[in-house]
């Protein structure tokens, strides 16, 4: 295969998909919520001053407003006088400070905000703090490592032994960056289904990866990792991109789990292959004929947003031509086809404003007919499927594997449609992106389809239909390959699970009984029931049927509650009755169909490590990163992106109150 390589809750959420509720902000003490205005906008009131804030989200577009206008606005509010700063200062003079406390949450503000570790040392900072209370000690910088340090080694701890407990595997994804200060690291993040069942993505390491990024010096440097944590005994999968290292080194690395027996059915099942990735390939290869229009819609888009002016020339034009929408003009990025399409999506609504941008702007040179927006628009809808699925299989707080079959053949499908279509560029677009699927997709993954098996709503015989809507001449074979090498799966869990089979059986058992009131039965009743439970499994044993068959000829569930259908919840109750396959469904369904996660990380690592901080020691910043992972997920700080804008609302509240202090 060739070497083609391309330039969000926390995880521990159960199936039901709830967000942690954040704790509640200070600026609620300076603002009260006066509820709805007539065009639906959710409002505040400054305690003080009587200003009207926007809060909550937008009604139409569900972005957040976020609460830091509110906070930045008490400081310039001509009503909060003096007064209340000195008297909120002498209440917190006189009170008692918990040194410890003060420490402990000072080096988590530091893992959670991607402070430097020499923020304590600053002397605006030390002079605030001391300002505040004076009975605070500020302590140095190297106090602080040691903070964080604490911290990573509790935390790692929790995590391995959380690791250990499980019966079941573990599932890894793993991705090299290159730094801004062109240091390359590693990314090392482990998954899999706990003891609650829920699915946990936790960052293993974030180390040095010195060159050469070779495959040898790759699989080295994660397998020294896998051994550190005490995993190496009980991984089912890797997954990975295309790059040439990555196949190399996942080569090495089944070789040397094999050797040591480590790896189920022979590291047949062991490597994936990022999804994600393969799909920006497919479609960058597609835009590749698209390009008239496309190349018209992204140079206008890059003229509006080149200077404010033209930018408030075209406001001009937005409202002259009545558009209402905030979502605001896109620039895609030439390696991310996702961009492109959220770029045609922002630009075909603003379609009247570019029309009088072109007459009242002579410098616009990038002018669009009415047949080469329409083109945009069927590039757009033919787009819109690939864009959707790329955002549901790069979830990491819920199972994707499951999804993998079922989305993949539909991009198939959509791709064998077009192949047909009238219009000349998307039927080009279609031909050259078939190609490139069925380089990487003309066989699907065996692993990923049991995924789609263990989903009771779709078991083996959504398989047989999506097979047969393909080609129906080879889709038996299809089938009963699948269906052999999940019972050659299967049969391997048996084998080495043995006895724990009825020992988890009776485990859950227990617990089913007891919150029914078994701890008031008479012992000669409980026996009975254990007597019972050994009938019935020597019953679906003499029946010759094994936990996956007798599984597979259930009546399946019904897609009645959509979406919302949450997989691991079926099999944890249904574990007393599949304990062997249950185990197997935990492993299967923690498969990461895409490397989203780890490369999530590099984010928080170009935060980190800026041109301005490079000289963070390479431990020092995998203390940070893993540290924030495992206390708030893969969850970015919700004030990060607020803080970067100021609301058109914040700026006429301040520029009415003289407020020179705003800009953008």
């Amino acid at each position: 295969m060739d070497d083609e390589v391309q330039s969000e809750t926390p995880l521990e959420a159960s199936g039901s998909f709830k967000i942690n509720k954040k704790e509640i902000s200070n600026v609620w003490k300076h603002f009260t919520k006066i509820g709805k205005d007539k065009d639906g906008f959710e409002k505040a009131v400054c305690n003080y001053c009587a200003a009207e804030y926007v809060i909550g989200r937008h009604p139409k577009t569900g972005s957040s407003y976020g609460t830091s206008h509110l906070g930045r606005h008490i400081p310039v509010c001509k009503f909060f006088t003096d007064s209340e700063l000195n008297e909120q200062h002498e209440k917190s003079s006189t009170q008692q400070i918990n040194q410890e406390v003060h420490r402990e949450k000072l080096a988590r503000a530091i893992v959670y905000h991607d402070l430097p570790y020499n923020f304590v040392e600053y002397e605006m900072i030390r002079d605030w703090i001391n300002y505040i209370s004076p009975n605070v000690v500020m302590h140095s910088r190297n106090t602080v490592v040691s903070d964080v340090r604490k911290m990573y080694v509790k935390e790692k701890e929790k995590l391995k032994q959380s690791m250990s407990r499980i019966p079941n595997r573990v599932c890894l994804t793993s991705d090299v960056w290159t730094a801004t200060t062109s240091e390359g690291y590693i990314c090392l993040t482990a998954h899999f289904v706990d003891d609650n069942w829920r699915l946990i993505s936790k960052i293993l390491n974030f180390c040095r990866m010195k060159p050469p990024h070779t495959g040898v010096e790759m699989e080295t440097t994660l397998f020294d990792c896998l051994k550190q944590w005490g995993i190496e005994k009980k991984i089912f999968s890797i997954t990975l991109d295309n790059a040439a290292a990555n196949d190399n080194m996942q080569h090495i690395l089944t070789n040397h789990l094999r050797v040591q027996n480590k790896l189920l059915c022979d590291g047949e099942f062991f490597h994936i292959r990022c999804s994600a990735h393969i799909l920006n390939l497919i479609v960058q290869e597609g835009l590749k004929v698209a390009t008239e229009a496309l190349y018209k819609i992204r140079e206008s888009v890059k003229y509006v947003r080149a200077s404010d002016a033209r930018m408030i020339k075209f406001q001009d034009c937005v409202e002259q031509a009545g558009i209402d929408t905030s979502i605001g003009l896109r620039m895609d990025v030439s390696t991310r086809w996702n961009s492109t399409y959220l770029m045609l999506e922002s630009a075909l609504k603003y379609e009247k404003a570019f029309d009088i941008l072109q007459v009242l702007d002579r410098n616009y040179k990038y002018i669009l007919s009415q047949e080469e927006w329409r083109r945009g628009e069927r590039i757009c809808e033919f787009l819109e499927p690939f864009y959707d699925t790329t955002n549901m299989i790069s979830g990491s707080s819920y199972p994707t594997s499951n999804l993998y079959f079922m989305q993949v053949w539909k991009i198939e499908c959509i791709l064998n449609e077009n192949l047909c279509s009238d219009d000349d560029v998307i039927r080009d677009m279609s031909m050259r992106m078939k190609e490139k699927f069925d380089k990487y997709w003309k066989q699907y993954s065996v692993v990923l389809a049991f995924g789609a098996i263990l989903d009771p709503r779709l078991k083996l015989v959504f398989l047989e239909f999506c097979y047969s809507k393909l080609d129906l001449s080879t889709s038996y074979d299809k089938v009963r390959n699948v269906r052999e090498k999940i019972e050659k799966l299967y049969e391997e869990y048996a084998s080495n699970l043995k006895g724990s089979s009825c020992s988890l059986s009776s485990n859950k058992s227990n617990i089913l009984h007891k919150s029914s009131g078994e701890g008031s039965m008479p012992k000669k009743s409980k026996l009975y029931i254990r007597e019972f439970e050994m009938f019935e499994n020597e019953s679906m044993y003499v029946a010759g049927k094994s936990e996956l068959e007798l599984y597979l000829d259930e009546p399946k569930v019904k897609f009645g509650q959509g979406e919302d259908f949450d997989v691991l919840s079926y099999w944890r109750l249904n574990e007393s009755r599949f304990p062997t396959l249950s185990i197997m469904a935990r492993d299967v369904l923690s498969i990461p169909i895409t490397t989203v996660a780890s490369e999530s990380a590099f984010s928080i690592g170009g935060r980190v490590l800026t041109k301005y901080r490079s000289s963070t020691l390479p431990e020092n910043l995998q203390m940070l990163i893993c540290t924030r992972n495992w206390l708030h997920g893969f969850t970015l700080n919700p004030d990060d992106e607020d803080d970067c804008k100021i609301t058109h609302q914040e700026a006429l509240t301040a520029e009415s109150q003289g407020a020179s202090r705003i800009s953008n």
